[in-house]
């Protein structure tokens, strides 16, 4: 004895409806079985231990604390021993006409 298409679609639907399912006959994708899953953000975040302070939001919160930032200390040494050798970063013009004067072709330089 076979039953009706649509007696079988109109119990889908009451199904659909008791059990707050999505209403889908045709079986299209939908992205419904993505959707319903638990987010990640939460866990991963929970997964990494929290982010420390830094020196120098400690150095903001606490300005009569003397703090030593041993890494920003070693940085600058670093760029005070390039500069010595003529390694360091080239000086930064102030003026447009210093910039113009620099940026003239010497003579004997072939058009790039």
């Amino acid at each position: 004895m076979a039953v009706p298409r649509a007696r079988i679609l109109d119990l889908m639907k009451a199904q659909c409806r008791i059990f707050n399912t999505t209403y889908n006959p045709e079986r299209l994708r939908m992205g419904n079985k993505v959707l319903r899953q638990r987010l990640r953000g939460p866990a991963m975040t929970e997964y990494y231990p929290p982010r420390t302070s830094t020196i120098k939001k400690l150095r903001e919160k606490y300005p009569g604390w003397h703090l030593v930032d041993e890494r920003e200390d070693e940085r600058f040494e670093n760029i005070k021993i390039a500069k010595a050798r003529g390694k360091g970063a080239p000086k930064k013009k102030r003026t447009a006409e210093e910039s113009k004067k620099n940026s003239k072709r010497k003579p004997g330089q072939a058009a790039s």
